[in-house]
């Protein structure tokens, strides 16, 4: 899903997670990232994560892409977009062989897809609780960026949620019954 590290972190776990999504990848298995699952994702097929030209923290719109991989993938929200949930300061390049599937303004990669795999920059699986409790773990991290029109402040984030959970939701069933489909191989 998600953390506060980056996957460049000299971590001991990274490299035996990036194994593993190389070895299903491999094996067709598929394989889904939220954000940090997703830069993971992006190390593991041989991207690279950086910094993003700045944070993205709470509610933002990420445009769909119009190619048939695309139109596949999103449905109803290629070439328009929908509503996503974002908390992170870095992000990952296209892997070789990656279609991208949705980008914004501040995140040229909001997610992409190889084969049955999806990549995740952005938070499609987010509840009112998990928003709810990032606003409380992480106030100061959406504090100190407040000024950035990327970023949300908690008060914002929460008052958003009915508004912006049901768009979101739409775009999330569009793309796990996708790739739901990939787990019947």
């Amino acid at each position: 899903m998600g953390g506060p590290m980056s996957v460049n972190d000299p971590l001991p776990w990274i490299e035996p997670v990036c194994a593993l999504i190389r070895d299903a990848v491999q094996k067709n298995i598929p394989v889904i990232g939220h954000c940090l699952g997703g830069q993971l994702m992006s190390k593991a097929l041989g991207g690279t994560v950086t910094r993003n030209p700045v944070k993205e923290i709470g509610w933002g719109q990420a445009l769909g892409e119009t190619s048939a991989i695309a139109r596949h993938w999103l449905g109803a929200f290629a070439g328009s977009g929908g509503t996503v949930f974002q908390w992170h300061g870095e992000t990952f390049s296209l892997p070789s062989g990656a279609t991208r599937l949705m980008a914004n303004g501040y995140c040229a990669n909001q997610m992409f897809v190889v084969g049955p795999h999806l990549g995740m920059q952005c938070h499609v699986e987010m509840t009112p609780e998990m928003i709810e409790k990032w606003c409380e773990q992480w106030a100061d991290e959406a504090a100190a960026v407040a000024d950035q029109a990327s970023v949300q402040t908690p008060e914002a984030m929460r008052a958003a949620i009915a508004a912006s959970l049901p768009t979101m939701r739409q775009l999330s069933e569009q793309l796990y019954s996708v790739w739901i489909q990939g787990l019947a191989r």
